[in-house]
């Protein structure tokens, strides 16, 4: 009976090892980056529209694309950090 059962733990735990861990530190960092997100910052939504943050709110941003353009997209469409607003300003 163990001869069967110890295959499937095996495949098991090689899935965890190279599919689920990685996938889960990534959206760790993912909420990190989130968390760290302000006003001002340079964004690349999941879309491909660059933006610059101009309001948070609870559940979204407000992302300027354009003169006189401003969108407001969900938290977890912001895929990376183009560029962080300076400290001093």
């Amino acid at each position: 009976m163990f001869k069967s059962v110890l295959p499937m733990i095996l495949i098991f735990a090689a899935m965890y090892f190279l599919m689920i861990a990685p996938q889960r530190k990534k959206q760790k960092e993912h909420q990190k980056m989130l968390a760290s997100l302000d006003t001002g910052d340079e964004i690349l939504t999941v879309g491909g529209i660059y933006g610059e943050i101009t309001n948070k709110k609870d559940d979204r941003y407000v992302v300027r694309i354009g003169e006189n353009t401003k969108i407001e997209i969900g938290k977890s469409f912001v895929q990376s950090v183009v560029k962080k607003a300076d400290a001093s300003k």
